[in-house]
């Protein structure tokens, strides 16, 4: 193992739109900070699984692409002098004697003054369809997340489940399938009532309650879906190209259960500052949770700003918690960062 380059003020777990943008915060408050995550790129839930989903509640935007909203965090976070540890999950998290946070990856050892743990729903499984045989469609034609609209262009498409997720991916690929049939096995739809509304008003193909898919035809791919009514028995066999099943995710959050953190169902508990039990260590986005706590990625951009700013103020008790206007600090600190890059130069 080895041990990275030297100490930094803080360290995100994380490198999604909530680390994102703690990032952006980390930097106008003169910290130096570096971020861990295991997936290969920044962008978190965002580009690993939907990176071409339109996101309609992020303030200022209508509707935002999640890999444009990502692309744009990015170049909001890294105008800061930033190190990314990329592909590297963090395994172990311990505040030593000496006050300093250690953690141990599988690639080495880093030490921060504090850490925010932004680490989303931390590791996810898609439910899968109970249905015979479907590991061996899973890739060819039986789907849990859409990464390209166009590899859908001209199909028809079978949408399985009544969250926001199935809502989503309807009105994303209404426009280019062939043809839409969307079915849930509920009589009511935990989707947001807007989307709702819109996909009824498509010519997306709605058969709800109590439609599910009984079998899955096709050799190499998906070629029929038969589905069936489970009150009544009544069958109808589809021609259908792909199915994009969405009925939920398994959680698991991993090494972070053996870190000593407060834990309640399956998060992390943090008070008003974002701190967790253990001191130097907050937290923030849907990875914890606290009383009236929302799921949002405009929540975590909030809980995430708490927290680095508290962070500053752990690091240095001089700093004030609140960072001022940043119509007015912008420049101020655009030319410290300068003068540090020169400085290093030279």
């Amino acid at each position: 193992m080895t041990t990275h380059d030297g100490l930094y003020d803080i360290t995100f777990i994380g490198a999604g739109p909530v680390a994102l943008y703690g990032m952006y915060y980390a930097g106008l408050r003169m910290t130096r900070f570096k971020a861990v995550d295991m997936l290969g790129e920044v962008g978190g839930g965002l580009m690993a699984l939907y990176p071409e989903k339109y996101i309609y509640d992020v303030a200022g935007f209508p509707k935002i692409m999640a890999k444009e909203l990502t692309r744009l965090l990015k170049e909001q976070a890294l105008q800061y002098p930033h190190t990314l540890c990329l592909g590297e999950k963090v395994t172990e998290l311990t505040r030593g004697e000496d006050g300093l946070i250690h953690m141990q990856t599988d690639k080495g050892n880093h030490v921060s003054k504090t850490v925010i743990i932004c680490a989303g729903l931390g590791a996810y499984i898609p439910r899968r369809l109970d249905v015979p045989d479907v590991e061996r469609l899973e890739g060819a034609g039986v789907h849990y997340f859409v990464r390209r609209v166009a590899d859908f262009a001209d199909k028809n498409v079978l949408i399985v489940g009544g969250g926001d997720s199935a809502f989503d991916y309807a009105m994303m690929l209404e426009p280019v399938a062939k043809s839409i049939t969307h079915i849930h096995r509920n009589d009511f739809f935990s989707a947001h009532e807007d989307s709702v509304r819109k996909v009824k008003a498509s010519r997306v193909r709605m058969k709800y309650p109590f439609w599910e898919v009984e079998r899955i035809g096709g050799e190499d791919h998906v070629r029929e879906v038969t589905i069936v009514q489970s009150q009544t028995g009544e069958e109808e066999t589809l021609p259908i190209d792909d199915v994009v099943c969405n009925i939920g995710f398994l959680t698991n959050l991993g090494p972070i259960e053996q870190w000593g953190l407060e834990l309640e169902h399956n998060a992390i508990r943090v008070d008003s500052r974002m701190r967790t039990n253990i001191d130097g260590i907050y937290a923030a986005g849907d990875i914890v949770t606290y009383d009236g706590k929302l799921k949002l990625i405009s929540t975590g951009c909030g809980e995430v700003a708490i927290a680095v700013n508290n962070a500053k103020n752990y690091i240095d008790p001089k700093a004030k918690v609140s960072p001022g206007h940043s119509t007015d600090r912008h420049e101020i600190v655009q030319k410290k960062w300068d003068r540090l890059r020169h400085k290093k130069d030279d």
